[in-house]
C-alpha cells in the first residue's frame, strides 16, 4: 500500500509539471485548430452531441484535446486546452489552461482522450478565473447528457455548475472528472497575447480575438446560434 502511495505522488508530480511546461506561439495554435476542429466533430452527431438547449445555454466551454492519460498500477491524467466565454455580442477569445488529476487503478496501458467542459453559470466562471479549482470539489460537476435535449438528463445533470464529457476511440459521452483540477496556463496566453496577457480582460471580450482563434470562436458561435464575428483582428494583437 505504502508503494503504491508513493507511486501515485511521483505520477502526480510529473504530470502537474508536464501540465505546466512551457508553451510557445506555434503550440497556441495548434491546440486551437485542434480544438475547433474536436468541437465541429462533435457538434456534427446531434444524436450524439450535447444537447443543443445546453450549448445555447453555455457560459463558458472549455475543450482539452488528447487529454494524455498514463496508467501503470496507478493512473493519472494530465492535458492543456483553451476556454471561451459568452460575451455581450459574440463569445470571448480564448484563454488557455490545464487539467491534470490522477487516481488509483489497477491497470497498464494508456488512453488519449478528448474532453469537453460546459460551463453553466456565473459561479463556474468565477472558479474558472481563479488561479486553481478542484471540478467537483470547488464547482459542482457532472457527467453531462448526450442527445438532442437535455431533458434526459437527470436532476443532478442539470443543476451541476460544470458538466463534463469526452470522447475516446471515437465515441463521445457525458464522464465524471471529479478530482481533476483546472488551472491557468499563463504560458500560452503570454504567448498568443503578450507578456502582460489578462484572462478576465480576454474572457470578459475586452480584448479583441487574434486571426489564429477565429476558426475556433466561429465553430463555437455556429453550435451555439450565436453571431459569428465578422472580421479577426491583426495577427499581431496584444494585451496591453
Amino acid at each position: 500500500m505504502r508503494k503504491q502511495a508513493t507511486l501515485y505522488l511521483m505520477m502526480t508530480l510529473a504530470l502537474s509539471l508536464s501540465a505546466r511546461a512551457s508553451s510557445n506561439h506555434e503550440d497556441d495554435v495548434h491546440r486551437i485548430e485542434d480544438s475547433a476542429q474536436i468541437f465541429q466533430e462533435i457538434m456534427g452527431a446531434p444524436d450524439k452531441a450535447i444537447p443543443q438547449d445546453l450549448m445555447e445555454s453555455a457560459k463558458c466551454i472549455a475543450i482539452i484535446p488528447a487529454e494524455k492519460k498514463l496508467a501503470f498500477m496507478v493512473g493519472g491524467n494530465y492535458g492543456k486546452g483553451l476556454v471561451t466565454c459568452r460575451g455581450v455580442k459574440s463569445w470571448s477569445p480564448p484563454v488557455f489552461l490545464a487539467v491534470s488529476g490522477g487516481s488509483f487503478g489497477f491497470q497498464i496501458g494508456g488512453s488519449s482522450t478528448d474532453l469537453i467542459l460546459v460551463f453553466r453559470g456565473r459561479r463556474g466562471l468565477q472558479k474558472l478565473l481563479s488561479d486553481k479549482f478542484k471540478i467537483g470539489g470547488d464547482a459542482s460537476a457532472a457527467a453531462g447528457p448526450v442527445g438532442r435535449s437535455a431533458s434526459a438528463g437527470t436532476d443532478i445533470e442539470l443543476h451541476a455548475e460544470i458538466l463534463t464529457y469526452s470522447r475516446s476511440r471515437g465515441a463521445f459521452a457525458g464522464i465524471s472528472l471529479s478530482g481533476a483540477v483546472v488551472q491557468p496556463d499563463d504560458t500560452g496566453n503570454q504567448a498568443l497575447y503578450g507578456p502582460t496577457a489578462n484572462k478576465e480582460n480576454i474572457l470578459d471580450g475586452k480584448v479583441a480575438i487574434p486571426a489564429e482563434a477565429m476558426v475556433l470562436v466561429q465553430a463555437v458561435s455556429k453550435a451555439t446560434r450565436t453571431p459569428v464575428p465578422d472580421s479577426p483582428a491583426p495577427a499581431a494583437s496584444k494585451v496591453m
